[in-house]
């Protein structure tokens, strides 16, 4: 599932190639990629005429910016947008097409058919469901390290699948928090209320390096996921346990463990990230 890495490459992909393009039609293939209370038909019509003016991101979610509308994307498992030309064929799963008015298409494919589009009138985007509960974005800036730890403090839970529910903080999925979780040298298990201070700092400051440097490098290519560029992510190859199961540790030589967490395959290091506390 592409992830707060993979979504911001997309959304500068998507900056880059459509933004000020006017839509001139739209074609809708698989009704129910349309969500909310504004339907397919309605959703085709609303948006002839309209120019992009500007692209967001808020956790996993693209927003696209029109003159009277804003438009909510969510990805899910497999969603992603090209660019061609309205003459090339249409690639099998492409649900939602685009047609700009300078003869290309913004097309939107999606093998698993789970992504959503809702449209919502300029200014309600960030109220809407889903977004309005999001935590902090994962940056200096946005995500305090007091109120992360005083959180933390409260919740008698894993700590993995506290992070993966992104009301502390925005955009960490399965890769990511695997990845944080080794850099700060915290076993996915530990219950957040049992994490000293220290842990919880050296946690803050690994889930804002790790997508950081993975938004750098472009996301994470696992299995077939490219950006809105048609290009694959660099991350992958600075990944320290996710997908490593029986490699080595980087730092202590142990061999990498896989174990299921909240339903999520989980990898972590048996020395490095001790299991000292279960409440």
């Amino acid at each position: 599932m592409p992830e707060l890495p993979e979504v911001e490459t997309v959304r500068k992909g998507l900056e880059k190639l459509v933004l000020g393009a006017t839509i001139k039609s739209v074609d809708v293939y698989w009704d129910r990629i349309i969500a909310g209370s504004i339907e397919s038909t309605e959703f085709k019509q609303l948006l002839i005429g309209e120019k992009i003016t500007g692209f967001d991101r808020r956790g996993k979610y693209i927003v696209f910016h029109f003159k009277n509308w804003a438009l909510v994307s969510h990805l899910r498992m497999e969603g992603k947008y090209e660019v061609e030309e309205s003459t090339v064929p249409l690639k099998k799963h492409t649900h939602v097409v685009f047609h700009l008015a300078d003869g290309r298409d913004l097309r939107y494919l999606d093998v698993r058919k789970f992504g959503r589009m809702t449209l919502v009138p300029l200014g309600e985007e960030y109220s809407m469901t889903g977004i309005r509960l999001l935590g902090p974005e994962p940056t200096k800036e946005a995500f305090d390290e007091t109120t992360f730890f005083n959180t933390l403090l409260t919740k008698k839970r894993a700590i993995k699948p506290l992070l993966l529910d992104q009301k502390i903080v925005a955009g960490l999925g399965n890769i990511y928090v695997d990845e944080a979780l080794f850099a700060a040298k915290i076993h996915p298990l530990r219950m957040a209320n049992s994490l000293k201070k220290q842990e919880v700092s050296q946690l803050h400051e690994a889930i804002i390096k790790v997508l950081g440097d993975a938004v750098e490098a472009g996301g994470t290519t696992i299995r077939t996921y490219q950006n809105a560029l048609g290009e694959a992510g660099k991350f992958q190859v600075k990944l320290s346990v996710y997908g490593k199961k029986g490699i080595p540790c980087i730092r202590c030589g142990t061999p990498i463990e896989k174990i299921k967490v909240a339903q999520r395959g989980t990898h972590f290091c048996p020395h490095c990230q001790l299991l000292t506390s279960v409440q």
